[in-house]
């Protein structure tokens, strides 16, 4: 169970290591400024935590909630995570062996070997890569990692909208969150609660948690697109399946091209370089596919910044 009292106890175990994490500022911008007709937009810039995502918060948790055998730690990711539990692995002065699939970019590859972890490629998607970890985590005894379903790294993730309360003085009316294999969303959802409207956002080549509540239970979906290296679980977590069936309003698909085109505004109107999995708040508000009240006060987490810049040409 991951509520909000797991989440607080998470807070004051991260508390114990202050120089690694970053309060990462929250942005109050007017909905007229960004086109949005709603009286205010939050934007809690998660993509300047270290490692360039959210992550950083979940797997630093894991690492010190756990004895780390001589072996290290050990992790299957997209990038995101990885390169979390490398930099918390850095910090912390133990070892790290990384698997991600061959649709990560090059940019999180070489990021991960700056960082010191051991680097395997393998797998056309992030399931294969998964299997092959573990496999691996059998003859090593490392500590495995999991990029989105463990406790630990959901109740950090939740941190970070208890950071954001603080920050804002109370919770936003909506919270619009990306969805993967539903660390975020779960971590998120779980210190909220009924306090406010969560809406889970995912591409619609990615679509794990809309697939589930249509089947009511978790299912595997085939995943691609502009966000697969990081939105690419196949299926969506045990902890975030569970959370959202308890505090998640609605869950919303959202095309390639509406992704693409909130980076790039983002980037051209705002100046904030982040990767298409931290754009779908916007897309969603964009398209219209959230459409907020005029009194309406909506949060989007730009939730990570692990990409080739060049892409934003």
């Amino acid at each position: 169970m991951i509520d909000r009292a797991a989440i607080a106890a998470a807070r004051r175990q991260l508390a114990t290591q202050p120089d690694f994490l970053r309060t990462t500022p929250l942005m109050r911008l007017s909905g007229k400024s960004l086109g949005v007709d709603c009286a205010e937009v939050w934007l809690k810039l998660e993509h300047l935590q270290v490692g360039g995502s959210f992550k950083a918060r979940g797997m630093l948790y894991r690492l010190l909630a756990n004895p780390v055998p001589e072996s290290g730690v050990i992790i299957a990711s997209g990038g995101n995570a990885g390169i979390a539990v490398a930099a918390a692995a850095q910090a912390l002065g133990v070892r790290c062996e990384v698997f991600v699939p061959e649709v990560s970019p090059e940019a999180k590859r070489a990021r991960l070997r700056a960082l010191g972890a051991e680097v395997v490629v393998t797998g056309a998607a992030y399931s294969e890569a998964f299997e092959a970890c573990v496999a691996r985590q059998k003859t090593t005894g490392a500590l495995q990692a999991h990029a989105y379903d463990q406790p630990e790294v959901v109740a950090g993730a939740g941190t970070l909208a208890l950071e954001m309360e603080e920050q804002g003085g109370r919770l936003p009316y909506t919270v619009l969150v990306s969805v993967g294999g539903g660390g975020l969303i779960g971590g998120v959802a779980a210190w909220v609660e009924s306090r406010a409207h969560v809406v889970a956002l995912e591409p619609e080549r990615a679509p794990t948690l809309h697939a589930a509540r249509a089947a009511g239970q978790p299912v595997d979906v085939e995943v691609g697109g502009v966000a697969a290296d990081s939105l690419g679980a196949k299926r969506i977590g045990a902890i975030g399946w569970e959370v959202s069936q308890r505090h998640v309003h609605d869950a919303l698909l959202l095309p390639d091209d509406a992704i693409r085109a909130a980076q790039l505004w983002l980037w051209k109107e705002l100046k904030l370089a982040v990767e298409p999995a931290a754009a779908l708040g916007l897309a969603a508000l964009q398209t219209s596919a959230y459409k907020p009240q005029p009194q309406e006060t909506v949060a989007l987490i730009l939730c990570g910044a692990n990409f080739d810049p060049a892409n934003l040409a």
